[in-house]
């Protein structure tokens, strides 16, 4: 099934994205700098991620933090984590994260 739509950002208060369970390295690359380029006009991103065992969303989230943490310090950003679990039937896991623009 394929559904297609469009939104502004700027129609949408909080942002939210997902990662999903078999994306590598090089999609939190592109999340990453998707966040910050969101975050110069928004102060809160949400972002879910998920894979395949109960390790697989923290150690992406570790890897997204330290991408961010890595890039020149235009703003101060904070993290929460959010809700975590898995899917009842199935062997997806997943964790929120809330990324605050502080300063």
């Amino acid at each position: 099934m394929r559904l297609e739509f469009g939104f502004e950002l700027a129609d949408c208060e909080i942002p939210r994205f997902a990662v999903e369970a078999v994306e590598g390295i090089g999609k939190l690359f592109t999340l990453a700098t998707l966040v910050l380029n969101v975050m110069s006009t928004k102060e809160r991103v949400d972002i879910v991620f998920h894979g395949l065992n109960p390790e697989d969303p923290e150690r992406k989230i570790k890897a997204f933090r330290q991408i961010i943490d890595s890039a020149p310090a235009e703003t101060t950003i904070d993290y929460a984590s959010g809700d975590r679990g898995s899917v009842p039937g199935s062997s997806s896991y997943y964790q929120w994260l809330t990324v605050t623009k502080t300063g």
